[in-house]
């Protein structure tokens, strides 16, 4: 068993394989979606016992738009499902919500929902889970840039922890740890910035039969990375 100290403090998860599980049990894709939420509750319940501070989940790219209307509807649904069921929980465990993403475009009460649930959550500091929605790295890098030249801010002034602070995702660990389940080895317009220097993990397991067990396994693959960082180690980086 590799050493627990050594991290990682932040996974972030492509939770992908909900219509492939569907398929494979003569089911339709919403039934996959619906198990997916049982997986991400896993999921999350498991976090911090695995002693993980912050889980970022990709719920919903600026891409799925592009799916069936009835199928977006369907995701949209189990968005208001997933909030209304755990956000008490959520509340009570001291779990931080915060929601990456652009909120153009949102149906109003799924605007409304994800703006209770931050504001609810926002005090509690045991654990931050993030679920990316309607988010895509490109997006994201493009409004970020987009603020900074709003601001009126002198160019020369701008280096990387000043940009990474108009990312959508400010404020969270850096990224130790991207998987993406289901086989498929790609990031898919995901944390783009913030996958610099992340180590990548592709688990062949479908996300609706995810929990504990994968996540741990994730985990312990970090833990026998030798990790560089432009040819640094991470004591060195640590130190500067």
């Amino acid at each position: 068993m590799s050493d627990p100290t050594s991290g990682p403090r932040h996974v972030a998860l492509i939770m992908d394989g909900n219509g492939r599980w569907a398929k494979a049990r003569g089911m339709p894709r919403t039934l996959g979606h619906r198990a997916g939420v049982q997986a991400l509750k896993r999921t999350v319940e498991a976090a911090p016992d695995l002693g993980l501070e912050c889980l970022t989940v990709f719920g919903f790219s600026t891409e799925n738009w592009r799916r069936p209307a009835d199928e977006v509807s369907e995701l949209m649904g189990l968005v208001r499902a997933y909030v209304e069921s755990d956000l008490e929980r959520l509340v009570r465990e001291g779990v931080r919500l915060k929601v990456p993403g652009s909120r153009v475009g949102l149906p109003a009460d799924i605007r409304a929902i994800v703006e209770n649930a931050e504001a609810r959550t926002a005090h509690n500091d045991r654990f931050l889970l993030q679920v990316a929605f309607n988010y895509g790295g490109r997006a994201d890098i493009l409004a970020a840039a987009r603020r900074f030249a709003e601001s009126g801010e002198d160019p020369a002034l701008l280096d990387e922890a000043k940009f990474e602070s108009l990312l959508s995702t400010a404020g969270a660990p850096p990224v130790d740890l991207i998987v993406r389940t289901s086989g498929e080895r790609r990031l898919s317009n995901f944390l783009l910035w913030e996958a610099a220097y992340a180590e990548l993990l592709f688990q062949d397991v479908l996300w609706p039969d995810y929990g504990y067990e994968a996540l741990a396994q994730a985990i312990e693959a970090f833990r026998t990375r030798d990790r560089r960082f432009g040819g640094l180690n991470e004591p060195e980086r640590a130190a500067g």
